[in-house]
């Protein structure tokens, strides 16, 4: 259903440090600059995810009660998604990394440096 997801951000170099790490852990290149140089463009899988400056020129914020969702493909890669965040710039929210039963997921949760809240899920085979 979604082509891509689009962010803002305050502090696109503090951004790249942050996403490179995030996105290498799980496979993912390096984000692109744009020639402008005010959107860093990331692709992988299919889909994009892109972090801006706002246009208006007013500083960027968060979604109040949003959460944007990654489908990782393993938990030790949940895990390396997670350390690489918590290690460039974000900030480790909710629970501890781990198994959510109701999801039948392994499921991390981290906060951007600029307070984008974001999830790291890996879908658990079902039981036999």
């Amino acid at each position: 259903m979604f082509s891509h997801l689009f962010v803002g951000s305050n502090d696109l170099a503090k951004a790249k440090i942050f996403y490179d790490a995030v996105f290498a852990a799980i496979g993912g290149p390096e984000g692109v600059l744009t020639p402008a140089g005010n959107r860093l463009i990331y692709g992988h899988k299919g889909a994009n995810y892109i972090i801006c400056t706002p246009n208006d020129g007013n500083p960027a914020c968060t979604a109040n009660g949003g959460t944007i969702g990654f489908g990782i493909d393993s938990v030790e890669q949940v895990e390396a998604w997670h350390a690489a965040g918590v290690a460039n710039g974000g900030t480790s929210v909710e629970d501890p990394p781990g198994i959510r039963p109701a999801f039948n997921a392994y499921i991390a949760y981290l906060r951007d440096p600029d307070g984008h809240k974001l999830c790291g899920l890996h879908v658990l085979p079902k039981e036999a």
